[in-house]
């Protein structure tokens, strides 16, 4: 169509290319959490907390929000995973994210950083930038947030929301993935997950999601419980997480009457996930 991207058109050319195998990847994924319950250390925003501990409650995984620096040498070692989320980012908060971040890759636990409005000051772009040279294992972020830390954006983005579509973003992931040796998600109407070869776009979810505070972070937090089960394949825990949770807002969509009844729905239905209606809507794409 004219206007669009090339990115944004390869991704509608991929559209009827769903991959039968991803199905039973997926499942393969919120099953072994649930059957492993892994412990997934969280330093996040006050924002999120709540929603971020019962969406790993409900996956099956368990959550631990401890942020304190004095508390990092003796916890961090014994997660299965890290969730970093730089939401409501003070100076006081960025030597336990940092402490954390570094004591997680020394005891080979992986990590997952989100960079939560990263280009809206040059504060928190710098730590962000730091927290990118501590070798995180997964860079969750919308499409704003991944242009910015690759600095194909030279302008602000808009605070926590995207200005971007995730499709925009696709060229800057794949660089930003190569450059940092991570995985990279860019999230939007179809996640663009990449390694900085592969590509795969996941495309559960619906737009009503975007009005429920906190809904990125949550899945960022769920991808690290994903790769804690699964660290030597993230890029497939990552897409499998992000159609995970898109599939529960799927559901809980068909029952919500807004915002509000959707949280609650989407929560619900993550709980309920089974292997059928897991292998069923999963809708992931291979796109390189």
């Amino acid at each position: 169509m004219a206007g669009e991207t090339p990115e944004a058109q390869h991704v509608q050319e991929k559209q009827q290319e769903h991959s039968i195998e991803w199905g039973p990847t997926v499942w393969m994924h919120l099953s072994t959490v649930r059957q492993r319950s892994p412990l997934v250390q969280c330093i996040t925003n006050f924002v999120s907390m709540d929603l971020m501990a019962n969406t790993l409650l409900s996956a099956g995984a368990s959550p631990a929000m401890i942020h304190s620096l004095q508390e990092i040498p003796d916890f961090t070692p014994i997660a299965d995973a890290l969730c970093i989320n730089v939401g409501t980012l003070t100076a006081d908060w960025l030597p336990a994210m940092k402490a954390a971040a570094a004591a997680a890759t020394a005891a080979g636990k992986p990590w997952v950083l989100d960079p939560v409005a990263a280009g809206v000051s040059v504060f928190r772009l710098n730590a962000c930038l730091e927290l990118v040279e501590l070798k995180p294992t997964v860079i969750r972020g919308n499409a704003s947030e991944i242009m910015a830390l690759t600095k194909a954006s030279g302008g602000h983005n808009k605070g926590v929301d995207s200005c971007h579509e995730s499709t925009d973003a696709m060229e800057a992931a794949k660089s930003l993935a190569r450059s940092s040796g991570c995985i990279v998600a860019a999230s939007g109407a179809v996640d663009i997950v990449t390694d900085g070869q592969k590509v795969a776009g996941a495309q559960n979810g619906v737009p009503m999601m975007q009005k429920i505070t906190a809904t990125g972070c949550s899945v960022t937090a769920l991808i690290a419980s994903f790769v804690a089960i699964d660290p030597s394949r993230a890029f497939e825990a990552t897409a499998s997480a992000l159609s995970v949770f898109g599939i529960a807002g799927e559901i809980g969509m068909d029952m919500a009457k807004g915002p509000a009844s959707l949280r609650m729905h989407m929560i619900d239905s993550l709980h309920g996930l089974d292997e059928a209606t897991v292998i069923r809507r999963a809708n992931i794409v291979n796109l390189s």
